[in-house]
């Protein structure tokens, strides 16, 4: 990898980390309108954890790779700007350097935690284990490909470095690269078939419609994350070092698409009102199917373990987690 389209890989180095740390800052504040969001006006033991660990985790990730690739940055530019061999520009395209093997790193867990959200997602509304048996496949062979081009970043000769698309690691990066493609959009088509059957026996009973629809919100998040991967693809394709760029943003991408799901289902639901007292006669059939229906963390009451047609209280929907 020796230059993007003509620049320098230097001045490359240059271009995404300033790019990641502007989608960083975006992250940042979409964490925090997460924490606010199932902190506000909640008990301790009513916030959700699982959302907590994840958050977390997410902001910690994408933290480290910024500060790393920072790091890396400035070991090219200042540190080792008169001593490697080659200058800065040989020294961005060499992968085997420790910042940029720990950059990748923490990008695949990155990856495999914004990808295991999703299969997760998909299991609570399917509510059988049957139905994510193949993305769950294909996690692990997301993980796989991950661990495996990391370990040849970090041993890969001169002549990889070179040859960097037609080498065995460029391979597998490829590999990593088209799986998490294919396992984010197979989980995702499942998940949105799901959630369309209920939103049409919820839109029976609903008075009012949601102002930002549950399947909208994925459907979007699943564009920004599959827009991101599939220029990385057609890069690799190309043999563009545009590639080395849009590694770095993914990292932040995938937390915004997380907290986007989260913050916009759960501020979208004030004004959802079941049926009035007049037609609960003529939906008795309806409700006893909704109390029975598999989807009861998607939709519920706060306090509630079902789905309750007993009283024209507000509903507060959970964001699949």
């Amino acid at each position: 990898m020796v230059a993007l389209a003509g620049i320098p890989m230097d001045a490359a180095a240059v271009m995404s980390t300033v790019l990641e740390g502007i989608l960083y800052g975006f992250s940042v504040l979409m964490c925090l309108g997460t924490i606010w969001t199932f902190t506000y006006k909640r008990h301790i033991q009513d916030v959700n954890r699982p959302i907590a660990v994840v958050a977390t985790l997410l902001f910690v990730l994408s933290t480290a790779h910024i500060v790393v690739d920072i790091i890396h940055l400035e070991h090219g530019l200042v540190k080792y700007r008169d001593t490697f061999p080659g200058g800065p520009v040989a020294f961005f395209a060499d992968v085997t350097q420790v910042t940029f093997v720990i950059k990748n790193a923490i990008y695949t867990l990155q990856t495999l935690l914004g990808d295991g959200v999703v299969i997760y997602r998909c299991y609570v509304v399917w509510q059988s284990a049957w139905i994510i048996v193949i993305p769950c496949m294909m996690w692990c062979g997301v993980a796989a490909s991950g661990v495996c081009s990391v370990y040849y970043f970090s041993q890969a000769s001169m002549a990889e470095i070179e040859n960097f698309f037609a080498a065995k690691i460029g391979h597998w990066v490829a590999a990593f690269l088209a799986s998490t493609l294919a396992t984010n959009m197979l989980s995702t088509g499942l998940l949105a078939y799901r959630i369309w059957t209920i939103e049409r026996k919820v839109s029976a009973v609903c008075t009012t419609k949601r102002k930002v629809p549950i399947l909208r919100v994925l459907i979007d998040a699943a564009v920004l994350y599959s827009a991101a991967l599939g220029s990385s693809i057609i890069c690799f394709g190309l043999w563009n070092d545009g590639l080395y760029v849009m590694g770095d943003l993914i990292v932040p991408i995938v937390s915004i698409a997380f907290y986007m799901v989260f913050i916009r289902v759960a501020t979208s639901q004030s004004n959802q009102h079941y049926p009035s007292t007049a037609h609960r006669e003529t939906t008795e059939t309806e409700r006893r199917k909704l109390q029975q229906h598999p989807l009861q963390p998607l939709i519920q009451r706060p306090n509630d373990s079902g789905f309750s047609l007993g009283d024209s209280s507000k509903v507060e929907t959970h964001p699949l987690t």
